[in-house]
């Protein structure tokens, strides 16, 4: 009989979106094949507390960590360090796919069209006035290094515009202020290590103002439709450029690309998301199915494709003769 593989699952931790990790990892773990599989939940506390040594037993680490100190690098890191393969992309990919300054630097460098936007430091004073000028109104202020929407505002006036500082600067000392783009809400998923492919795409209809925290997890004010209404040539738009950023980041694993799309068919990156959310409403699972890849068959593409990157990586030489 054939030895099971020791996951260990790794959820929780200091970011903000701790709440939304949990739910992910219940689906996670409860979707993993037993009978190919041993689970091990590892829980990392608000303040980072977990079990460290419970790691290096695993055959593999699945994060299933969202936002800072587990989707940054930070976490990917230190499994390097421990020689363990993980889902999703490294350090780098991870790092430079959670800054979204960086991140749309680095799609602007790779000629990926986005959206204008304004970063802007802590204790760096902009008026608002030439922000409007600048993107026109309204406007989205974001911390930087932050997902599932948390700490993001909608602008439409000085008032608003103080108000959203205050609070965007609460999970990061660098935000940024993008244009409001009028157009669909699309999603693509992605998967893959040197030769990634892409999902159908799906699309994100938001009964509020915009696709916020509430929207997505409290509320669930929004609809998704899977796949999005677009003809052939737009999906393949998407998917292509999709594929793109996703290397251009340097992401291997898994990622979630975000899209508008404008009614004159201008297709438009948002950003990526290298550790989407895996709740029982998350598009990146939900794309997959609609693609062909049930749950979990998915979660064994990911856990093979960690496995792949690690024995690759093990063949490099680390020392010079």
């Amino acid at each position: 009989m054939k030895k099971k593989l020791k996951i260990g699952v790794l959820f929780g931790g200091k970011s903000a979106e701790h709440e939304v990790s949990i739910m992910s990892a219940k689906n996670v773990t409860g979707a993993l094949d037993k009978n190919k599989y041993q689970i091990f939940p590892v829980k990392i506390s608000r303040n980072g507390e977990f079990n460290l040594n419970s790691l290096q037993k695993m055959d593999v680490i699945f994060p299933v960590l969202h936002g800072p100190f587990g989707e940054d690098g930070s976490m990917q890191g230190l499994l390097k360090i421990l020689n363990l393969p993980f889902v999703g992309p490294g350090v780098l990919g991870s790092a430079v796919s959670m800054d979204k300054d960086i991140m749309k630097r680095l799609f602007r460098e790779a000629k990926i069209s986005i959206g204008k936007f304004v970063t802007i430091y802590k204790g760096e004073k902009i008026p608002f006035k030439k922000i409007a000028k600048t993107l026109g109104l309204p406007v989205f202020v974001k911390p930087v290094n932050m997902g599932s929407s948390v700490g993001i505002h909608k602008v439409k006036n000085e008032k608003e515009w103080k108000e959203a500082l205050k609070d965007a600067f609460q999970y990061d000392s660098k935000i940024i202020v993008e244009e409001a783009i009028n157009g669909k809400e699309i999603e693509c998923s992605v998967l893959g290590n040197e030769h990634p492919v892409a999902s159908l795409p799906g699309e994100i209809i938001a009964n509020q103002e915009f696709y916020s925290y509430d929207a997505k997890y409290i509320d669930q004010g929004s609809i998704t439709v899977i796949p999005a209404k677009l003809d052939k040539n737009t999906i393949k738009k998407i998917q292509d450029i999709a594929v793109k950023a996703f290397k251009v980041l340097d992401c291997e694993g898994m990622g979630r690309v975000d899209f508008f799309v404008r009614k004159n068919g201008e297709v438009l990156v948002n950003e990526i998301n290298t550790i989407p959310g895996f709740t029982n409403i998350s598009m990146y699972p939900k794309l997959w199915e609609a693609s062909g890849l049930p749950f979990k068959k998915l979660l064994d593409k990911l856990i093979n494709l960690a496995i792949g990157r690690f024995k690759r990586e093990q063949k490099l030489k680390t020392t010079v003769s």
